[in-house]
């Protein structure tokens, strides 16, 4: 897997993906930066949201359940003295479906928390990593 990180301007980045996608990262006006993407540590979160996300879907599917839709909400605390590392990350998952068994859903989780999503499994190196969720 490869990356790249240009820089452009300011506190402005372009990240490209070695399958051929690119994303603006941008820092706030009171580091440099003019607010034209999002923040690099809040890529990490999305990374995170993407992989467990990725993961439960995929087996909720394997598992012939009728998903609807799959939102994670992620709440994050950070370090106050540099490096300003992630402590703390909570994963709240909501889903909707039909008829949609409680135990797969709970199991979906844990097996992406525990085995599966490789953002969630280092990232818990140095944050605690709690998951939750709820069926709509």
């Amino acid at each position: 897997m490869e990356t790249r990180v240009k820089w452009l301007d300011n506190m402005s980045f372009v990240g490209e993906s070695g399958s051929g996608h690119s994303v603006v990262m941008d820092g706030p006006p009171e580091a440099g930066g003019r607010n034209l993407g999002v923040r690099p540590m809040e890529m990490l979160l999305l990374g995170l949201g993407g992989c467990a996300s990725f993961d439960v879907v995929s087996m909720l599917k394997k598992g012939k359940q009728d998903l609807i839709d799959c939102e994670v909400q992620i709440t994050a605390e950070r370090a106050e003295t540099e490096p300003k590392v992630f402590t703390r990350i909570h994963l709240h998952f909501v889903l909707s479906g039909n008829n949609l068994s409680e135990a797969r859903v709970k199991r979906a989780i844990e097996l992406s928390a525990e085995k599966y999503c490789s953002a969630s499994i280092m990232l818990g190196k140095t944050a605690e990593v709690t998951h939750d969720y709820q069926i709509a």
